[in-house]
């Protein structure tokens, strides 16, 4: 049976309680004040801060503009990741200086999302890396398409949004939330946090991704 707007409704709720639950762990105290461990911080609160942006758009109606909002918390979350196990020193160096135009010309040359992925192979934990190759195997592709005016969102936004690809869009964004979470735990080094996002996982798996093989829903197939 298809999701109903009541269902997305309820999620929406549990999705805000989950946001929540995650705040806190934003307000951690960094295990060392290094330009690598801020930078890192920094992108998992941007990360989180888009998480929110997604739920108030759906249920706002503003279908297009969550679904490109989600790729922005994926990439954002990316580079959180990225930042703190595998860009070099001069690229947190840049990522923590003023923002200037000669800051603005260096962002240029920064690497895209597939370089940040193969620099992050072998570097991050498996259980990180993982999910996020993953997450841009299925979701990428479409949810770009929403960010350039491509057919997913012009299709959507003409004939309407399938209840069923905005559940698993909330879904996926309440995912990469956990992570950023998981994240901030590992910045953190705080002992006392061990245990802690999987207990919350488990708490709100009714709001999280299925722990089954990859959906296909964000790809527009149905």
């Amino acid at each position: 049976m298809s999701p109903t707007v009541t269902d997305i409704a309820k999620l929406l709720h549990r999705s805000d309680e989950l946001t929540a639950e995650l705040a806190v762990f934003l307000a951690l105290s960094p295990y060392d004040k290094s330009a690598r461990v801020t930078s890192s911080r920094t992108l998992c609160g941007v990360s989180l801060e888009h998480a929110e942006s997604v739920q108030v758009l759906i249920s706002t109606g503003n279908f297009t503009s969550s679904l490109g909002v989600l790729r922005m918390q994926y990439e954002a979350l990316v580079k959180a990741v990225w930042a703190f196990y595998a860009a070099s020193e001069n690229t947190i160096s840049k990522l923590q200086g003023d923002l200037n135009a000669e800051t603005a010309k260096w962002a240029d040359r920064v690497p895209v999302l597939n370089e940040i992925l193969v620099e992050l192979e072998g570097k991050a934990p498996p259980q990180a890396i993982g999910p996020l190759l993953e997450f841009k195997e299925y979701s990428w592709k479409p949810l770009s398409s929403y960010i350039h005016g491509g057919v997913h969102a012009t299709t959507r936004h003409g004939k309407g949004y399938p209840t069923e690809l905005l559940t698993q869009a909330v879904r996926s964004s309440n995912g990469l939330q956990l992570m950023a979470g998981m994240m901030l735990v590992i910045l953190s080094d705080d002992g006392r946090q061990q245990g802690k996002i999987p207990s919350i996982q488990q708490r709100f798996a009714d709001c999280c991704p299925n722990l089954t093989p990859h959906n296909p829903a964000l790809q527009g197939s149905r």
